[in-house]
């Protein structure tokens, strides 16, 4: 139920004031602040925002006596050694603990999700150092590490349970439509730095893997809804059980409907956005030694958009259907406690109608085997074919493409070498990858980490990565903008593929320090140099007069090229500190600077200033939660994000703070605030983007959760 619609009488704020009441049998300190609270709640949406943070700190200041003396709840008591032997399995494709890895890595818990307030995937992915998360508009998102970010964020490649939905035709990630139930995300692994010897090509400045929970641990019910002033509402529907005794399974539904953010005039940007979502696990015991996962998702919605219009320089507000799914399948084969083997085949096929019209069918094949060789060795290594087609075309910028289907080619080896056993580890690996465009690519990789006690881990890495030509880089052609020329002539300005464009090529080296200082605190930091060439520019080519079709125009092409090349260097910090058994504090920084040339053959206006201005020096935040117990807890996060000189964005902070009840075990109210700081502002100009951008205001929502 959106905010604006809810009876006074029936807020949590209310809620809680009842409990309270009943508890104490009187009107105390606490009740007294919800009844401030409660007025908050009856004014206008514009101001619930502002209050709910003021609440957030009354309450804050109320509550914390009456249970300062209560015990910790199971989620809190968690350790920090525990926090930093939590199982990944992304940094070298096999489970090893987190403190173990030889790259900068950052986990995204389950705890995390639950205390974000994030209704998505982009904002949950804000609280990871060195990524770096820009909303364009009200569904369309700018999500790069360690620099270059655009609207295609084309060196970072995203997962689903080890499925990419990197999309082929511009590179990057359509993330309205990556969208699945939070509460059945297991954990999202964020690598910072390359994977490309692991992953594959585009796996450049980041690898994101978001792993889902297993059937068998959701079992039973799960209802979710709420909703509030850009949220009008949005719900969950789940349900998990068992098919005799070797499978689980769990079946979901769910929905939400987003209202438009405002265009940079300040009036509805027409950018609303639905999605309808249902999908199905299940996991089967084939035998003692054999395991069968298949999942999948179906959706569809609507979604709206500024976007560029051909034959003009403006933009216009456009609405188009979203729809697809996937089926996967995952079968892994235990020979020995020191041998297995996985197989995973995904099928997925998607149709986006913003900025432009895509229709995408992938097959992907994945083959692996896992052996540990002796005392000392444990070897990873596989082969994957990728079948991909899309017919691609737009009416608001005509775009046309004469490559529709790609076929990639990989296999891998990595080895992981115990030079001294349980102090230091020697990884090595390469992969070879084919693509019709530039042929066969080997990327190397090269780690090292000594652990000089269970504690801490040093670490050190020399990796080579390769972002491989999109369709859109090699073959597709843009119409752009008219106007009148030289002598009224009708001028067009085309933007060509290029089919000898070349592999954007990375050299990376890194190191880092990851420890448990004291009993409460976890630091992690990490340092490195990057050398980059052949990046992508924009050429002017020679013009030319086009008669037929009529009218005549004056064609002005450019073309993509790769006369760009430099270095990028940085440091990302974070910290977890368990200030007391209630409050814990997680800061973190991180800071990137760029040195960036063009080929003095090339005259890019366009790419150049946006790569080398287009991502912030300087980033922060600080996350905090703070268990009062009895089921109330509160949490507030900040982040500051360094101006994009290139964009003419200014330098921003987000203010997000929510509180959350859990009455009973398996239920909980959560009133949650966002963007509180200030009223409208730009986080990305997407000036050279075919989506034009909008403002992000402040937003209130409740939130109801039910597990049976």
């Amino acid at each position: 139920m959106a905010c604006g619609l809810r009876p006074p009488e029936m807020t949590p704020v209310n809620v809680v004031e009842r409990v309270v009441r009943g508890q104490n049998g009187k009107k105390g300190t606490l009740a007294r602040a919800l009844a401030t609270c409660r007025k908050f709640w009856r004014r206008p949406i514009s101001l619930r925002a502002v209050g709910a943070f003021a609440c957030a700190i009354v309450l804050f200041s109320a509550v914390r006596p009456i249970w300062a003396q209560q015990k910790p709840d199971d989620l809190t008591s968690i350790s920090i050694e525990d926090l930093m032997n939590i199982k990944v399995t992304s940094a070298s494709k096999k489970e090893q603990t987190l403190s173990r890895v030889a790259a900068a890595m950052f986990v995204i818990t389950q705890r995390d999700i639950q205390q974000s307030g994030a209704t998505n995937i982009p904002d949950l992915l804000r609280m990871v150092p060195g990524l770096d998360v820009a909303q364009i508009d009200s569904n369309t998102w700018a999500i790069s590490a360690r620099g270059f970010n655009e609207e295609f964020s084309n060196k970072l490649m995203v997962m689903v349970d080890g499925r990419s939905v990197y999309t082929q035709t511009f590179g990057g990630v359509f993330w309205n439509v990556l969208d699945l139930p939070l509460e059945d995300i297991e954990q999202i692994e964020v690598i910072r730095g390359p994977g490309g010897s692991i992953w594959g090509a585009n796996a450049v400045n980041g690898v994101i893997n978001i792993i889902t929970k297993k059937a068998s641990e959701t079992q039973g019910g799960l209802m979710v809804g709420g909703g509030g002033n850009l949220d009008h509402g949005f719900g969950t529907l789940q349900y998990g059980g068992a098919l005799g005794k070797a499978t689980t399974y769990r079946a979901y539904a769910k929905s939400f409907d987003q209202s438009p953010l405002p265009n940079l005039a300040g009036q509805p940007g027409g950018d609303s956005w639905d999605l309808v979502q249902g999908g199905f696990r299940t996991d089967t015991n084939l035998s003692s030694r054999d395991d069968l996962t298949v999942g999948g998702d179906l959706y569809g919605g609507q979604e709206g958009e500024q976007v560029l219009v051909f034959g003009s320089n403006a933009a216009i507000e456009s609405h188009g259907d979203m729809g697809g799914g996937y089926l996967q399948t995952e079968w892994n084969h235990t020979y020995s406690a020191k041998s297995k083997t996985t197989l995973q085949i995904s099928y997925d096929r998607g149709i986006q109608n913003l900025p432009f019209r895509d229709l995408r069918s992938t097959l992907d094949a994945k083959f692996q085997y896992h052996l540990a060789w002796g005392s000392r060795q444990d070897i990873v290594l596989g082969g994957e074919y990728l079948f991909t087609d899309h017919l691609s075309n737009s009416a608001s910028v005509t775009y046309v493409s004469s490559d529709n289907v790609r076929q990639i080619f990989g296999s891998f080896v990595q080895d992981e070498i115990a030079v001294v056993p349980e102090r230091v580890y020697l990884t090595l690996g390469v992969r070879l990858e084919h693509n019709e465009y530039t042929g066969l690519v080997t990327q190397p990789n090269a780690r090292v980490a000594w652990q000089p006690s269970q504690r801490d881990t040093l670490w050190a890495a020399v990796s080579n990565a390769e972002r491989m030509p999109s369709s859109g880089d090699t073959s597709d052609t843009i119409f752009g903008a008219e106007f009148p020329g030289a002598g009224g002539v009708l001028t067009r300005i085309e933007l060509l593929g290029n089919p000898q464009f070349k592999n954007e090529e990375l050299w990376a080296y890194e190191a880092g320090y990851r420890a448990s200082v004291l009993k409460s605190l976890t630091i992690d930091v990490a340092a490195y140099f990057n050398s980059y060439k052949n990046l992508r520019t924009i050429e002017p080519e020679t013009p030319f007069l086009q008669a037929t079709p009529p009218p005549a125009a004056m064609i002005v092409p450019v073309e993509f090229e790769n006369e760009m090349y430099g270095e990028t260097d940085g440091l990302e910090l974070y910290g977890n500190w368990k200030v007391t058994s209630r409050w814990t504090l997680s800061p973190g920084y991180a800071f990137e600077q760029f040195s960036l040339h063009l080929d003095p053959s090339s005259h890019d206006t366009t790419l150049f200033p946006v790569a080398e201005g287009g991502s912030p020096d300087h980033s922060a935040q600080l996350r905090s939660h703070w268990d009062f117990g009895r089921g109330l807890s509160w949490d507030a996060s900040a982040y500051f994000v360094d101006r994009l000189p290139a964009l003419s964005t200014p330098s921003y902070t987000r203010v997000d703070t929510g509180l959350t009840w859990s009455p009973w075990e398996r239920t909980s109210f959560s009133v949650v605030g966002q963007n509180l700081v200030t009223d409208h502002r730009i986080e990305y100009l997407n000036e050279s983007g075919l989506v034009q951008s909008g403002m992000v205001k402040p937003s209130v929502y409740g939130k109801f959760s039910w597990s049976f």
